[in-house]
């Protein structure tokens, strides 16, 4: 499928909104064509560590790029690619806690830090809106429901958590139809991680999201469930690293890469 020629809703149009303060919400269902990233960054202390952490949870964490320690511009991900600007709303965490959420982290910056990019689901999205699918948090105006678990992830020496999920309810066929579709893209998340009963993975009511936004969940619907990108989040609250800077929830990196580089056949 061939990006959208919609000048407004390419990559390097929106980061401009975004570090020019213009677009400062979710990045939910803009640039439909391209990847959308979680973020972490994390002094090169803790960096080998967090990419062994990576490595061997590969579905909540699924790398798509590295930086180097101090590199502020990502032109391998992005023209222009400010780390320090482009996204639309910063966490910055010290020892675990939430110490600001910000529209720019320049101030915060240091030559020791490293950024990982981790894949969004905002990416299989967009091929389940090309296959018909319909997703309810996109038709409620809201971002997407992501709930912490009692899935663990497999740690390291100094990091473990809890997975995160994010959660789409569909009818059954089209449950079915959503697990072949995210299936075809394992550097997103790939297939979900649990349907059905959000109490088995430890979710107590569908209506208390963690991050995000509750979505109604109709009598005929199951919940599907899919490892999230924001369980580094969790894993920062767990192990309170003396700092780390995030993005919020819902508020993702846009890069250039197409969505369709990620898939498999």
């Amino acid at each position: 499928m061939l990006p959208t020629t919609d000048s407004q809703q390419h990559p390097l149009h929106l980061r401009q909104q975004i570090r020019d303060g213009v677009l400062t919400g979710p990045t939910t269902g803009l640039a439909p064509d391209y990847v959308q990233a979680n973020l972490m960054i994390l002094p090169q202390a803790l960096a080998d560590e967090f990419l062994l952490f990576c490595q061997r949870n590969p579905k909540p964490c699924p790398l798509i790029y590295v930086s180097e320690p101090g590199q502020t511009l990502l032109e391998a991900v992005g023209q222009g690619l400010d780390i320090r600007t482009d996204v639309p709303r910063y966490r910055v965490w010290r020892h675990g806690q939430l110490h600001a959420e910000v529209d720019d982290v320049t101030p915060y910056w240091r030559d020791d830090l490293v950024s990982f990019l981790i894949g969004c689901s905002f990416s299989f999205e967009h091929a389940l809106l090309a296959y018909g699918l319909s997703l309810r948090q996109i038709d409620e105006g809201v971002n997407v429901p992501m709930y912490k678990t009692n899935i663990p992830t497999q740690p390291t020496t100094r990091l473990s958590g809890p997975m995160v999920v994010s959660m789409r309810p569909f009818v059954a066929a089209d449950a079915i139809r959503a697990i072949q579709i995210t299936s075809r893209f394992p550097a997103v998340h790939g297939a979900p991680v649990h349907l059905g009963d959000p109490a088995l993975i430890g979710i107590q009511d569908l209506n208390q999201p963690d991050y995000g936004s509750a979505v109604t969940v109709h009598p005929d619907e199951i919940p599907v469930f899919w490892a999230c990108g924001v369980t580094p989040q969790a894993v920062i609250e767990t192990v309170q690293p003396a700092f780390s800077i995030t993005h919020a929830p819902g508020h993702m990196l846009i890069t250039d890469l197409l969505n369709t580089q990620l898939a498999t056949l």
